[in-house]
Protein backbone atom coordinates (compact mmCIF):
# COMPACT_ATOMS: atom_id res chain seq x y z
CA UNK A 1 0.00 0.00 0.00
CA UNK A 2 1.49 3.30 -1.08
CA UNK A 3 0.92 6.37 1.05
CA UNK A 4 1.22 10.04 0.15
CA UNK A 5 4.86 11.19 0.88
CA UNK A 6 4.10 13.08 3.78
CA UNK A 7 7.29 14.54 6.28
CA UNK A 8 7.66 12.77 9.26
CA UNK A 9 5.73 9.66 8.42
CA UNK A 10 8.09 6.31 8.49
CA UNK A 11 6.86 4.92 5.88
CA UNK A 12 9.13 1.74 6.44
CA UNK A 13 7.86 1.39 10.18
CA UNK A 14 4.46 0.95 8.46
CA UNK A 15 5.23 -1.50 5.86
CA UNK A 16 6.56 -3.78 8.60
CA UNK A 17 3.29 -3.07 10.65
CA UNK A 18 1.42 -4.06 7.91
CA UNK A 19 3.82 -7.16 7.57
CA UNK A 20 3.76 -8.35 11.10
CA UNK A 21 -0.23 -7.92 10.93
CA UNK A 22 -1.18 -9.07 7.46
CA UNK A 23 -2.50 -12.27 8.46
CA UNK A 24 -4.47 -10.90 11.07
CA UNK A 25 -5.32 -8.09 8.42
CA UNK A 26 -6.56 -11.04 6.14
CA UNK A 27 -8.38 -12.70 8.70
CA UNK A 28 -10.63 -9.57 9.66
CA UNK A 29 -11.40 -8.97 5.80
CA UNK A 30 -12.36 -12.91 5.90
CA UNK A 31 -14.77 -12.22 8.97
CA UNK A 32 -16.38 -9.28 7.46
CA UNK A 33 -17.24 -10.38 4.19
CA UNK A 34 -18.74 -13.25 5.80
CA UNK A 35 -20.43 -11.01 8.38
CA UNK A 36 -22.28 -9.51 5.19
CA UNK A 37 -22.90 -12.98 3.64
CA UNK A 38 -24.86 -13.73 7.23
CA UNK A 39 -26.51 -9.87 7.30
CA UNK A 40 -27.71 -10.75 4.06
CA UNK A 41 -28.94 -13.91 5.01
CA UNK A 42 -30.69 -12.90 8.52
CA UNK A 43 -32.66 -10.26 7.10
CA UNK A 44 -33.29 -6.87 8.89
CA UNK A 45 -35.46 -8.13 11.81
CA UNK A 46 -33.08 -10.69 12.37
CA UNK A 47 -29.57 -9.11 12.73
CA UNK A 48 -31.74 -6.32 14.44
CA UNK A 49 -32.11 -8.73 17.14
CA UNK A 50 -28.01 -10.10 16.81
CA UNK A 51 -26.91 -6.82 16.63
CA UNK A 52 -29.02 -5.37 19.45
CA UNK A 53 -27.92 -8.57 21.71
CA UNK A 54 -24.55 -7.94 20.94
CA UNK A 55 -24.81 -4.19 21.50
CA UNK A 56 -26.32 -4.60 24.71
CA UNK A 57 -23.39 -7.46 26.32
CA UNK A 58 -20.98 -5.12 24.60
CA UNK A 59 -21.56 -2.19 26.90
CA UNK A 60 -21.91 -4.56 29.98
CA UNK A 61 -18.61 -6.47 29.13
CA UNK A 62 -16.63 -3.24 29.06
CA UNK A 63 -17.04 -3.24 32.80
CA UNK A 64 -15.87 -7.19 32.46
CA UNK A 65 -12.28 -5.99 31.14
CA UNK A 66 -11.66 -4.38 34.01
CA UNK A 67 -9.22 -2.20 32.34
CA UNK A 68 -6.40 -4.29 32.91
CA UNK A 69 -4.47 -5.31 30.64
CA UNK A 70 -2.44 -1.94 30.38
CA UNK A 71 -1.35 -2.51 34.00
CA UNK A 72 -1.29 -6.40 33.42
CA UNK A 73 1.67 -5.49 30.78
CA UNK A 74 2.66 -3.02 33.14
CA UNK A 75 3.42 -5.02 35.97
CA UNK A 76 5.22 -8.45 34.30
CA UNK A 77 7.89 -6.42 32.68
CA UNK A 78 8.15 -4.49 36.44
CA UNK A 79 8.45 -7.62 38.35
CA UNK A 80 8.71 -10.38 36.28
CA UNK A 81 9.47 -12.77 38.91
CA UNK A 82 5.71 -12.34 40.53
CA UNK A 83 4.45 -13.13 36.85
CA UNK A 84 2.27 -15.96 38.02
CA UNK A 85 0.55 -14.00 41.23
CA UNK A 86 -0.35 -11.09 38.31
CA UNK A 87 -1.84 -13.62 36.10
CA UNK A 88 -3.67 -15.24 38.08
CA UNK A 89 -4.88 -12.13 40.09
CA UNK A 90 -5.87 -10.68 37.04
CA UNK A 91 -7.89 -13.81 35.59
CA UNK A 92 -9.50 -14.30 39.03
CA UNK A 93 -10.43 -10.92 39.03
CA UNK A 94 -12.41 -10.92 35.80
CA UNK A 95 -14.22 -14.34 35.96
CA UNK A 96 -16.18 -13.42 38.84
CA UNK A 97 -16.99 -10.03 37.22
CA UNK A 98 -17.88 -11.50 34.11
CA UNK A 99 -19.84 -14.53 35.83
CA UNK A 100 -21.47 -11.67 37.94
CA UNK A 101 -22.33 -9.73 35.27
CA UNK A 102 -24.86 -12.39 33.58
CA UNK A 103 -27.68 -12.31 36.05
CA UNK A 104 -26.59 -8.43 36.01
CA UNK A 105 -26.86 -7.96 31.67
CA UNK A 106 -30.19 -10.06 31.69
CA UNK A 107 -32.00 -8.15 33.98
CA UNK A 108 -30.74 -4.99 32.41
CA UNK A 109 -32.15 -6.57 29.19
CA UNK A 110 -35.11 -7.48 30.95
CA UNK A 111 -36.09 -3.98 32.29
CA UNK A 112 -35.59 -2.54 28.80
CA UNK A 113 -37.79 -4.84 27.34
CA UNK A 114 -40.53 -3.92 29.67
CA UNK A 115 -40.23 -0.28 29.15
CA UNK A 116 -39.92 -0.45 25.37
CA UNK A 117 -42.41 -1.19 22.59
CA UNK A 118 -41.64 -4.49 21.29
CA UNK A 119 -44.38 -7.07 22.16
CA UNK A 120 -43.52 -10.91 21.66
CA UNK A 121 -39.68 -10.12 21.76
CA UNK A 122 -37.88 -13.22 22.87
CA UNK A 123 -34.31 -12.50 23.25
CA UNK A 124 -33.30 -13.74 27.04
CA UNK A 125 -31.53 -16.67 25.54
CA UNK A 126 -29.97 -14.83 23.24
CA UNK A 127 -28.63 -12.17 26.12
CA UNK A 128 -27.37 -14.77 28.29
CA UNK A 129 -25.31 -16.97 25.76
CA UNK A 130 -23.42 -14.17 24.43
CA UNK A 131 -22.64 -12.43 28.07
CA UNK A 132 -21.39 -15.87 28.16
CA UNK A 133 -18.90 -15.05 26.06
CA UNK A 134 -17.80 -12.61 28.18
CA UNK A 135 -16.56 -15.07 30.61
CA UNK A 136 -14.49 -17.16 27.89
CA UNK A 137 -13.17 -13.66 27.02
CA UNK A 138 -11.14 -13.30 30.69
CA UNK A 139 -8.37 -15.75 29.59
CA UNK A 140 -7.36 -12.62 27.41
CA UNK A 141 -5.02 -12.00 30.05
CA UNK A 142 -2.81 -14.25 28.30
CA UNK A 143 -2.85 -12.31 25.14
CA UNK A 144 -1.15 -9.52 27.69
CA UNK A 145 1.35 -11.97 28.84
CA UNK A 146 2.71 -12.08 25.46
CA UNK A 147 2.42 -8.49 24.52
CA UNK A 148 4.86 -7.73 27.38
CA UNK A 149 6.98 -10.22 25.95
CA UNK A 150 6.64 -8.38 22.66
CA UNK A 151 5.42 -11.80 21.66
CA UNK A 152 2.34 -11.33 19.95
CA UNK A 153 2.32 -13.16 17.27
CA UNK A 154 1.62 -16.58 18.88
CA UNK A 155 -1.77 -15.16 19.58
CA UNK A 156 -2.29 -13.82 16.09
CA UNK A 157 -1.65 -17.70 15.15
CA UNK A 158 -5.15 -18.56 17.67
CA UNK A 159 -6.86 -15.45 16.40
CA UNK A 160 -6.56 -16.72 12.80
CA UNK A 161 -7.60 -20.25 13.77
CA UNK A 162 -10.84 -18.90 15.14
CA UNK A 163 -11.60 -16.75 12.57
CA UNK A 164 -11.50 -19.32 10.26
CA UNK A 165 -12.81 -21.57 11.71
CA UNK A 166 -16.09 -19.46 13.15
CA UNK A 167 -15.83 -18.11 8.89
CA UNK A 168 -16.50 -21.95 8.19
CA UNK A 169 -19.20 -22.59 10.60
CA UNK A 170 -21.29 -18.95 9.77
CA UNK A 171 -21.62 -20.47 6.24
CA UNK A 172 -22.75 -23.92 7.51
CA UNK A 173 -25.36 -22.10 9.47
CA UNK A 174 -25.95 -20.23 6.23
CA UNK A 175 -25.62 -22.97 3.65
CA UNK A 176 -28.63 -25.02 5.96
CA UNK A 177 -30.92 -22.58 6.66
CA UNK A 178 -30.47 -22.77 10.55
CA UNK A 179 -32.01 -20.46 12.54
CA UNK A 180 -30.53 -16.99 14.24
CA UNK A 181 -29.43 -19.21 17.67
CA UNK A 182 -27.12 -21.11 15.49
CA UNK A 183 -25.24 -18.15 15.01
CA UNK A 184 -25.34 -16.95 18.76
CA UNK A 185 -24.08 -20.38 19.31
CA UNK A 186 -21.09 -20.22 16.76
CA UNK A 187 -19.75 -16.52 18.78
CA UNK A 188 -19.96 -18.11 21.93
CA UNK A 189 -17.82 -21.45 20.47
CA UNK A 190 -15.22 -18.35 19.15
CA UNK A 191 -14.40 -17.22 22.26
CA UNK A 192 -14.41 -20.96 23.67
CA UNK A 193 -11.68 -21.91 20.98
CA UNK A 194 -9.79 -18.43 21.73
CA UNK A 195 -9.92 -19.17 25.40
CA UNK A 196 -8.55 -22.63 24.62
CA UNK A 197 -6.18 -21.92 22.01
CA UNK A 198 -4.79 -19.23 24.19
CA UNK A 199 -4.22 -22.00 26.96
CA UNK A 200 -2.57 -24.26 25.01
CA UNK A 201 0.12 -21.71 23.15
CA UNK A 202 1.10 -19.84 26.89
CA UNK A 203 1.55 -24.15 27.83
CA UNK A 204 3.22 -24.69 24.93
CA UNK A 205 5.72 -22.07 25.82
CA UNK A 206 6.63 -24.15 28.68
CA UNK A 207 4.34 -22.24 31.22
CA UNK A 208 1.64 -23.52 33.02
CA UNK A 209 -1.50 -21.92 34.16
CA UNK A 210 -2.26 -24.40 37.60
CA UNK A 211 1.04 -22.53 38.94
CA UNK A 212 -0.82 -18.99 38.69
CA UNK A 213 -2.07 -18.03 42.37
CA UNK A 214 -4.41 -15.41 43.14
CA UNK A 215 -2.99 -12.19 46.04
CA UNK A 216 -5.66 -9.81 47.75
CA UNK A 217 -2.99 -7.40 47.60
CA UNK A 218 -2.70 -7.43 44.14
CA UNK A 219 -5.75 -7.50 42.97
CA UNK A 220 -7.10 -4.12 45.62
CA UNK A 221 -3.96 -2.68 43.42
CA UNK A 222 -4.60 -3.41 40.09
CA UNK A 223 -8.24 -2.16 40.63
CA UNK A 224 -7.12 0.80 42.14
CA UNK A 225 -4.78 1.53 38.75
CA UNK A 226 -7.45 0.11 36.62
CA UNK A 227 -10.97 2.41 38.25
CA UNK A 228 -10.59 5.67 35.75
CA UNK A 229 -10.07 2.82 33.00
CA UNK A 230 -13.20 0.95 33.72
CA UNK A 231 -15.15 3.90 33.71
CA UNK A 232 -13.50 5.26 30.24
CA UNK A 233 -14.02 1.70 28.33
CA UNK A 234 -17.76 1.70 29.59
CA UNK A 235 -18.02 5.59 28.37
CA UNK A 236 -16.57 3.90 24.71
CA UNK A 237 -18.52 1.31 24.85
CA UNK A 238 -21.87 3.67 25.44
CA UNK A 239 -20.76 6.06 22.90
CA UNK A 240 -20.13 3.39 20.17
CA UNK A 241 -23.21 1.12 20.92
CA UNK A 242 -25.72 3.01 22.98
CA UNK A 243 -27.46 4.01 19.08
CA UNK A 244 -28.24 0.48 18.44
CA UNK A 245 -29.69 -0.33 22.05
CA UNK A 246 -31.66 2.81 21.67
CA UNK A 247 -33.20 1.91 18.41
CA UNK A 248 -34.49 -1.29 19.70
CA UNK A 249 -37.94 0.73 20.84
CA UNK A 250 -38.19 1.21 17.43
CA UNK A 251 -38.35 -2.26 16.22
CA UNK A 252 -35.74 -4.96 15.72
CA UNK A 253 -35.91 -4.47 11.45
CA UNK A 254 -34.96 -0.86 12.00
CA UNK A 255 -31.83 -1.97 14.45
CA UNK A 256 -30.91 -4.57 11.81
CA UNK A 257 -31.35 -1.54 8.81
CA UNK A 258 -29.37 0.56 10.69
CA UNK A 259 -26.86 -1.60 12.20
CA UNK A 260 -26.22 -2.69 8.29
CA UNK A 261 -24.93 0.56 7.33
CA UNK A 262 -22.79 0.97 10.12
CA UNK A 263 -21.03 -1.91 9.90
CA UNK A 264 -20.31 -0.21 6.68
CA UNK A 265 -19.59 2.60 7.79
CA UNK A 266 -17.28 1.13 10.14
CA UNK A 267 -15.79 -1.84 7.81
CA UNK A 268 -12.16 -0.09 6.97
CA UNK A 269 -11.28 1.62 10.11
CA UNK A 270 -8.48 -0.82 10.46
CA UNK A 271 -6.51 0.70 8.04
CA UNK A 272 -5.78 4.44 9.85
CA UNK A 273 -5.66 2.75 13.06
CA UNK A 274 -2.39 0.81 11.37
CA UNK A 275 -0.96 3.90 10.45
CA UNK A 276 -1.70 5.65 13.67
CA UNK A 277 -0.22 2.62 15.30
CA UNK A 278 2.71 2.63 12.79
CA UNK A 279 3.67 6.29 13.16
CA UNK A 280 3.24 7.30 16.55
CA UNK A 281 5.95 5.88 18.27
CA UNK A 282 7.69 8.45 15.94
CA UNK A 283 5.68 11.33 17.11
CA UNK A 284 6.72 10.41 20.58
CA UNK A 285 10.32 10.03 20.54
CA UNK A 286 9.96 13.73 18.73
CA UNK A 287 8.24 14.88 21.76
CA UNK A 288 10.92 13.77 24.02
CA UNK A 289 13.80 15.93 21.79
CA UNK A 290 11.93 18.57 19.29
CA UNK A 291 8.80 19.87 20.43
CA UNK A 292 8.63 21.76 17.12
CA UNK A 293 9.26 18.66 15.03
CA UNK A 294 6.74 16.88 17.67
CA UNK A 295 3.56 19.35 16.48
CA UNK A 296 4.63 19.50 12.86
CA UNK A 297 4.53 15.61 13.05
CA UNK A 298 1.06 15.51 14.84
CA UNK A 299 -0.33 18.09 12.09
CA UNK A 300 1.37 15.91 9.16
CA UNK A 301 -0.99 13.04 10.98
CA UNK A 302 -4.02 14.53 10.85
CA UNK A 303 -3.84 15.98 7.47
CA UNK A 304 -3.21 12.24 5.98
CA UNK A 305 -6.02 10.83 8.12
CA UNK A 306 -8.25 13.31 6.24
CA UNK A 307 -6.55 13.15 2.60
CA UNK A 308 -7.48 9.04 3.38
CA UNK A 309 -11.16 9.65 4.60
CA UNK A 310 -12.10 12.57 2.93
CA UNK A 311 -12.56 10.70 -0.39
CA UNK A 312 -14.10 7.84 1.09
CA UNK A 313 -16.62 9.63 2.35
CA UNK A 314 -17.49 11.33 -0.89
CA UNK A 315 -17.61 8.54 -2.95
CA UNK A 316 -19.60 6.51 -0.75
CA UNK A 317 -22.09 9.36 -0.07
CA UNK A 318 -22.57 9.76 -3.55
CA UNK A 319 -22.87 5.41 -4.21
CA UNK A 320 -24.43 4.76 -0.52
CA UNK A 321 -27.90 3.20 -2.52
CA UNK A 322 -26.10 1.52 -5.23
CA UNK A 323 -23.73 -0.06 -2.54
CA UNK A 324 -26.04 -1.17 -0.18
CA UNK A 325 -27.94 -2.74 -2.69
CA UNK A 326 -24.90 -5.04 -4.42
CA UNK A 327 -24.21 -5.94 -1.02
CA UNK A 328 -27.28 -7.03 0.80
CA UNK A 329 -29.85 -6.94 -2.46
CA UNK A 330 -32.88 -5.12 -1.72
CA UNK A 331 -33.82 -6.34 1.99
CA UNK A 332 -32.21 -3.26 3.63
CA UNK A 333 -34.21 -0.65 2.82
CA UNK A 334 -33.27 2.77 3.78
CA UNK A 335 -29.75 2.22 4.59
CA UNK A 336 -28.47 3.78 1.50
CA UNK A 337 -29.54 7.12 2.94
CA UNK A 338 -28.06 6.01 6.80
CA UNK A 339 -24.53 5.11 5.12
CA UNK A 340 -23.95 8.09 3.18
CA UNK A 341 -24.51 10.13 6.74
CA UNK A 342 -22.49 7.60 9.27
CA UNK A 343 -19.58 7.66 6.74
CA UNK A 344 -18.43 11.01 7.60
CA UNK A 345 -18.22 10.21 11.04
CA UNK A 346 -15.05 8.44 10.08
CA UNK A 347 -13.51 11.93 9.44
CA UNK A 348 -13.60 12.69 12.62
CA UNK A 349 -13.70 9.29 14.90
CA UNK A 350 -9.84 8.95 12.37
CA UNK A 351 -8.95 12.40 14.25
CA UNK A 352 -10.56 11.34 17.70
CA UNK A 353 -8.10 8.61 18.02
CA UNK A 354 -5.14 10.34 16.59
CA UNK A 355 -5.81 13.35 19.01
CA UNK A 356 -5.72 10.56 21.51
CA UNK A 357 -2.74 9.47 21.52
CA UNK A 358 -1.64 12.97 22.10
CA UNK A 359 -3.63 12.62 24.82
CA UNK A 360 -1.58 10.11 26.32
CA UNK A 361 1.79 11.48 25.16
CA UNK A 362 0.70 14.74 27.35
CA UNK A 363 -0.75 12.97 30.49
CA UNK A 364 -4.33 14.49 29.78
CA UNK A 365 -5.87 10.89 30.36
CA UNK A 366 -8.14 13.08 32.31
CA UNK A 367 -9.05 15.01 29.40
CA UNK A 368 -9.64 11.89 27.63
CA UNK A 369 -11.72 10.40 29.81
CA UNK A 370 -14.34 13.72 29.75
CA UNK A 371 -14.24 13.46 26.07
CA UNK A 372 -15.26 10.59 25.29
CA UNK A 373 -18.06 10.50 28.21
CA UNK A 374 -19.31 14.11 26.74
CA UNK A 375 -19.65 12.44 23.52
CA UNK A 376 -21.46 9.46 25.07
CA UNK A 377 -24.10 11.94 27.12
CA UNK A 378 -24.57 13.85 23.35
CA UNK A 379 -25.32 11.01 21.73
CA UNK A 380 -28.07 9.09 24.10
CA UNK A 381 -29.62 13.03 24.50
CA UNK A 382 -29.45 13.09 20.50
CA UNK A 383 -30.78 9.67 20.44
CA UNK A 384 -33.79 10.59 22.47
CA UNK A 385 -34.36 13.25 20.27
CA UNK A 386 -34.25 11.80 16.95
CA UNK A 387 -34.90 7.97 16.87
CA UNK A 388 -38.66 8.75 17.73
CA UNK A 389 -38.98 11.24 14.59
CA UNK A 390 -36.41 9.93 11.85
CA UNK A 391 -35.79 6.03 13.35
CA UNK A 392 -32.10 5.22 11.95
CA UNK A 393 -31.24 8.34 9.69
CA UNK A 394 -31.93 9.98 13.21
CA UNK A 395 -29.27 7.40 15.06
CA UNK A 396 -26.87 8.11 12.30
CA UNK A 397 -27.39 12.09 12.68
CA UNK A 398 -26.93 11.54 16.10
CA UNK A 399 -23.95 9.40 15.91
CA UNK A 400 -22.39 11.72 13.31
CA UNK A 401 -23.04 15.21 15.89
CA UNK A 402 -21.53 12.73 19.16
CA UNK A 403 -18.37 12.04 16.81
CA UNK A 404 -17.99 15.20 15.55
CA UNK A 405 -18.05 17.26 19.14
CA UNK A 406 -16.22 14.37 21.01
CA UNK A 407 -13.16 15.18 18.42
CA UNK A 408 -13.38 19.05 19.08
CA UNK A 409 -14.01 18.96 22.75
CA UNK A 410 -10.08 20.39 22.78
CA UNK A 411 -11.02 23.48 21.18
CA UNK A 412 -12.73 24.06 25.10
CA UNK A 413 -10.08 23.36 27.12
CA UNK A 414 -7.30 25.67 27.37
CA UNK A 415 -4.41 23.60 27.28
CA UNK A 416 -5.20 21.44 24.42
CA UNK A 417 -6.99 24.17 22.42
CA UNK A 418 -4.39 24.69 19.71
CA UNK A 419 -4.21 21.04 19.39
CA UNK A 420 -7.65 21.30 18.74
CA UNK A 421 -7.08 24.16 16.16
CA UNK A 422 -4.64 22.15 14.33
CA UNK A 423 -7.29 19.29 13.57
CA UNK A 424 -9.88 22.04 12.39
CA UNK A 425 -7.09 23.17 10.26
CA UNK A 426 -7.21 19.56 9.17
CA UNK A 427 -10.38 18.81 8.55
CA UNK A 428 -10.83 22.40 6.05
CA UNK A 429 -7.28 21.01 4.25
CA UNK A 430 -6.00 24.61 4.79
CA UNK A 431 -2.67 22.98 3.97
CA UNK A 432 -3.74 21.58 0.67
CA UNK A 433 -5.03 25.86 0.01
CA UNK A 434 -1.95 27.31 1.87
CA UNK A 435 0.34 25.17 -0.79
CA UNK A 436 -2.06 26.24 -3.89
CA UNK A 437 -1.12 30.02 -3.12
CA UNK A 438 2.27 29.62 -2.30
CA UNK A 439 2.38 28.09 -5.90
Amino acid sequence: MKLPAIKGFDEEAFNKYLKNTGWLMSGKLLSLMVGFLVTRYLGPALFGDLSFALALVAITAAVGALGLDTFIIREIINEPTKRDEILGTALWLRLGTNILLIPITLFVYLIFHRLSATPGDSLTLFVALLALTSVFKSFNVIDAYFQSQVKSKYVVYVQNICLIVTAILKIVVVWLGLPLLYLVLVLVVDAFILAVGLVIVYQNRGLSILSWSFSKARGISLLKQSFPLILSAIMVSIYMKIDQVMLKQVGSAAVGIYSAAASLSEAWYFIPTAIITSVFPAIINAHKTDLARYQKRLKNLYDLLIYISLPVAIFISFFANQIIHIIFDNKFEGAGTMLSIHIWSGLFVFLGVASSQYLLAEGYTRISFYRTAAGAILNILLNLWLIPKYAGVGASIATLIACMASTFYLLFIPKTRQQGIMMLKSLFLVSVFQKIVKR
